[in-house]
């Protein structure tokens, strides 16, 4: 049979690579910086745009979809091509790929420094940008499909199971996550609410990480790490067990984020027990990585490639270890909302993703290039410093949680709470500190390699064509037959790309519909309560204003059913008070204290004077300062079309309610100023502070009126 001449696409895997490398930095600064701020709250110099609240989601989108996800098109741009024998479908597709990609993230960025978010973690992006990823995911998917299509290799090797399963649960994460109301260009609301919206953003914000952080990151190792070693994956078996077990699984584990909140038990309880059964496929999949790697341990004590990917499928392990433990109730009860969280997810970020994509851009920038690396010698380098890097960020984050958890629940002999919140704060402080030190040594290693690539490229010459030859794909009813008599059970699905899609979103599709369907259709899930009224119009404006500012990254709404957490913050949380909140506001971290119940705690010039200077009110406070709230007017040209989006997604106001939204938003505006004079503070109606005041004098208040709950 002759052989087919043709060329791969080197110049799109280039692009990616290099897009990698530039966004992964700017990710990692932002993310430094933002370390930096809960240290030196100063350090954000007054201006709105790099506080903490709106720094912190550009920091996790950054290194979530520029750095790591031009890392995934990267690596598959480049194993899809030699794993298929064949160029990339489309050279229109990967350019309109790429630019669209690069478009959405700068987009992104600014929009969110602007302050223009949706307020849903892993998912900040407002609707323009959502329609844009869905259309650039599906010319990815189309590109990607249709190389697999022209294949000239019959068997679709396990990493493209990865690349296909990964493609199929995004688009269905990003699609169903992303059901909101516009307002305007760049505003929105949640078509879901409360319990409901928390269901489905975590559902979606664990698969993420899921489908985003870790699936296709596996189809890579399983493609670089046998290049690297040059041997066979360890275990095809294995490979198989890994792929079906891990997808099936992970997408049902989404509710063990919201364990002890307002979400129903039954929920709760099946996201803890498909969590604790992920260890399985989980560690399967990295012992066939590591022992992939068996007989070329002698090489690891040389090879920076090596030692980045056994690094980062140790860290891979680590990961998937720890997050099935921090499922279980007891464990969850002392890690949520503590620093424990943080430091796991970036044990993930830093050593899983970061590791295994430096040690691809290592292997594969001198191939593309025609050249052996630069020095060896700096990449061993980056290696250790990334490590150290590591380290130090991670065990002072430990160390933390374990002191913040342990001091909020400490109570004196008289049954009185041993410490204040502010307390708890001052004595993490040195702890962020240490972890900000471990940033800057990474990124320091990340300098490193960059000079260490540009010199590479600089003494390479580019291959943009790469030559290739190959026997086409020849199908005759005698290979089928073979195929199915005598080939493994695996073989059939391997060979139909079309059939393992529809599998693949059979297979991850189920999880998700047997958990929000219920929560959706049986209203006793739900139970409303019957003193929980929507929000006035000048509360809605300072709910806006609280989102913009990110506030929901420091602050939870939450208080679980704890002795220290009612004692602390008051009665413990009930479904039916979020049935009005689009979206919901129970947050992931408590940098400040939890506000579900701060309506009327504070009279209005507490919070006017904490949010113009917040030591002022709390000594050792380490939130920023908001001089801009006290400038900026709120718009009350918008009051009638929020009111009217609302009652699209169903908040009962009334029919014409919003002719009067203006006067009622102004009378209540005149309210607050009325009272901020008594305390002789003089601010005009019309600002931003007040409709923040309004929101948060509202918190917790419409259950204190004795509520009775009913199932309607």
């Amino acid at each position: 049979m002759s052989l087919e001449q043709f060329s791969y696409d080197n110049r799109t895997v280039k692009w990616f690579a290099y897009a990698a490398i530039f966004w992964g930095l700017i990710g990692m600064l932002a993310g430094l910086w933002a370390a930096l701020e809960l240290v030196v709250p100063g350090a954000n110099l007054g201006f709105a745009p790099i506080t903490f609240g709106r720094l912190r989601p550009v920091h996790t989108n950054a290194v979530i979809f520029a750095f790591v996800g031009n890392g995934i098109f990267m690596g598959v741009y480049y194993s899809l091509q030699r794993l298929c024998k064949a160029r990339m479908w489309s050279d229109l597709l990967s350019k309109i790929h790429f630019w669209g990609w690069q478009a959405i993230i700068l987009g992104g960025a600014l929009t969110l420094f602007l302050g223009y978010t949706t307020g849903k973690e892993y998912a900040e992006l407002e609707w323009p940008f959502d329609i844009a990823i869905t259309i650039i995911w599906v010319v990815f998917g189309a590109n990607m499909l249709g190389t697999i299509l022209k294949r000239r290799v019959s068997h679709l090797y396990v990493a493209i199971w990865f690349y296909i399963g990964t493609w199929v649960a995004i688009a269905m994460l990003h699609i169903v996550n992303s059901f909101e109301m516009p307002l305007s260009l760049f505003k929105s609301y949640s078509w879901y609410a409360g319990v409901q919206d928390a269901l489905v953003q975590w559902w979606y914000g664990h698969n993420a990480v899921a489908f985003f952080l870790t699936t296709p990151y596996l189809g890579l190792m399983y493609y670089f790490v046998p290049k690297a070693a040059n041997r066979p994956v360890y275990s095809y078996r294995w490979s198989i067990i890994h792929f079906w077990a891990l997808i099936f699984i992970y997408i049902w584990a989404g509710p063990h984020h919201l364990l002890y909140t307002a979400l129903p038990e039954w929920a709760q309880s099946l996201g803890t027990v498909f969590s604790i059964m992920l260890i399985a496929p989980s560690w399967g999949g990295m012992l066939n990585g590591l022992l992939t790697l068996r007989g070329a341990w002698d090489r690891v004590r040389e090879d920076a490639v090596l030692k980045f990917f056994v690094v980062a499928l140790t860290a891979y392990g680590m990961a998937t270890f720890e997050g099935p433990m921090l499922s279980l109730k007891n464990v969850n009860a002392i890690s949520h909302y503590t620093d424990w969280t943080i430091a796991h997810v970036h044990v993930g970020a830093l050593g899983w993703n970061g590791f295994l994509t430096f040690g691809i851009l290592y292997w594969m920038i001198p191939r593309l290039f025609n050249t052996q690396i630069f020095s060896r010698k700096w990449a061993n380098a980056h290696f250790w410093i990334g490590t150290l890097g590591i380290i130090f960020y991670a065990i002072p984050l430990y160390w933390a949680a374990f002191t913040q958890s342990m001091m909020w629940k400490q109570f004196t002999e008289d049954g009185t709470l041993k410490y204040q919140f502010i307390e708890t704060v001052n004595v993490i402080v040195p702890m962020y500190a240490l972890r900000a030190v471990g940033g800057l040594l990474y990124i320091s290693g990340v300098v490193l390699m960059i000079v260490n690539i540009w010199k590479t490229v600089r003494r390479g010459t580019f291959v943009a064509n790469e030559p290739a030859e190959a026997a086409p794909l020849v199908k005759t009813a005698a290979v089928e037959n073979h195929g199915k008599s005598k080939g493994h059970w695996h073989n059939w699905i391997e060979k139909r790309p079309v059939q393992m899609v529809v599998f693949s979103l059979i297979v991850v599709g189920i999880g998700g519909a047997l958990e929000m369907v219920p929560t959706f259709l049986v209203r006793s899930n739900i139970p409303t309560i019957s003193s929980v009224k929507p929000y006035t119009p000048l509360e809605l404006h300072g709910r806006d204003i609280y989102i913009r500012e990110g506030c929901y990254t420091c602050h939870s709404q939450m208080v679980r059913p704890f002795r220290d957490e009612v004692a602390r913050y008051g009665e413990y949380s009930k479904a039916g008070e979020f049935i009005y909140d689009h979206p919901f506001q129970w947050g992931s971290k408590r940098t400040g204290p939890d506000l579900a119940r701060l309506g009327g705690k504070y009279p209005d010039s507490w919070h006017y004077n904490h949010m113009l200077d917040p030591v002022s009110m709390s000594p050792g406070s380490i939130m920023p300062a908001y001089p801009w709230l006290f400038d900026n007017r709120i718009d009350k040209g918008k009051t009638p079309a929020m009111i009217n989006v609302m009652r699209k997604i169903g908040v009962p106001y009334a029919e014409g309610y919003e002719q009067q939204s203006k006067a009622d938003l102004e009378k209540q505006a005149k309210e607050i100023t009325a009272n901020l004079k008594k305390d002789k503070l003089e601010i005009p109606a019309d600002r931003e502070i007040v409709a923040l005041i309004a929101y948060l004098q509202r918190l917790g208040k419409d259950i204190k009126a004795t509520p009775t709950a009913t199932s309607n």
